[in-house]
């Protein structure tokens, strides 16, 4: 019996454990931000985070999944919004959802009425959140979780589909968090630009039109390098597109 439940520990914990960008993936997207803020924006991110940096930040919010303070915040990391539907028609999560999510936390931060304390932790979330709705399967269609239900073989190892874009494709390069951040950080002046220049609901839109690129798998689930060769770009794209718009949140917040 001890055995079972150690067994089944380690399934429950492994598979809940699958409902973010892996932590390179957040450093990724805190570490492209910080080259994007401007003066009063910087200056705003040092004095709350003090010496944390961006990067080491983003990855908070998945950490006190632990701590039962915090557990009103677990349906904050997605939102479900099936084919064909908006956000506006869809029935709202009760809990909260990723898309209210970044809204009320930029209006907290915004208003200039939160505690030290309260700013840091707000500031945390939202570097966390903003990275989130640009994993395409954050935006679920509400029929496997996100992708957790969709068992798949990785590089011929057990897997599901939401791991596989959380953490598989990313480690798969073998580059640290700075290193891939360097190598994808290169968007031009047009880009930063229009990213900028874009809201919540467009950042899910575009994970929703994504879904079928990522959904796009062999009829027996084997998926390697071929699937990594066409699918790998989009999660660099991805990862630099949330980098610029979290800057630019930041430098409208402060």
């Amino acid at each position: 019996m001890k055995l079972l439940l150690l067994i089944l520990s380690f399934f429950f914990l492994t598979e809940t454990a699958d409902k973010k960008w892996g932590k390179n993936g957040h450093r990724v997207v805190g570490d492209i931000a910080a080259h994007y803020l401007d003066d009063d924006a910087r200056e705003a991110v040092d004095r709350v985070l003090g010496p944390e940096s961006m990067a080491i930040a983003s990855t908070w919010m998945d950490e006190i999944k632990s701590d039962s303070t915090y557990d009103y915040t677990h349906d904050w990391h997605w939102v479900t919004i099936p084919g064909g539907m908006s956000y506006a028609e869809t029935e709202k999560n009760p809990n909260g959802d990723l898309i209210k999510a970044i809204r009320d936390i930029t209006a907290d931060l915004k208003s200039g009425k939160l505690s030290a304390a309260e700013e840091q932790k707000k500031l945390r979330m939202l570097i966390h959140l903003i990275g989130d709705i640009h994993m395409p399967l954050h935006v679920g269609t509400g029929e496997d979780r996100g992708g957790n239900d969709v068992r798949v073989q990785w590089f011929w190892d057990s897997s599901n589909l939401h791991r596989v874009w959380d953490s598989g494709m990313i480690n798969e390069t073998q580059l640290s968090y700075t290193e891939l951040s360097m190598s994808i950080n290169h968007p031009t002046d047009e880009q930063i630009v229009n990213w900028q220049n874009s809201g919540v609901l467009d950042w899910a839109r575009e994970s929703i039109e994504l879904r079928d690129e990522v959904y796009d798998l062999p009829k027996d689930k084997s998926i390697n390098y071929e699937y990594m060769y066409r699918k790998y770009d989009i999660v660099e794209k991805r990862l630099l597109q949330a980098g610029v718009r979290l800057a630019g949140v930041l430098n409208e917040i402060y």
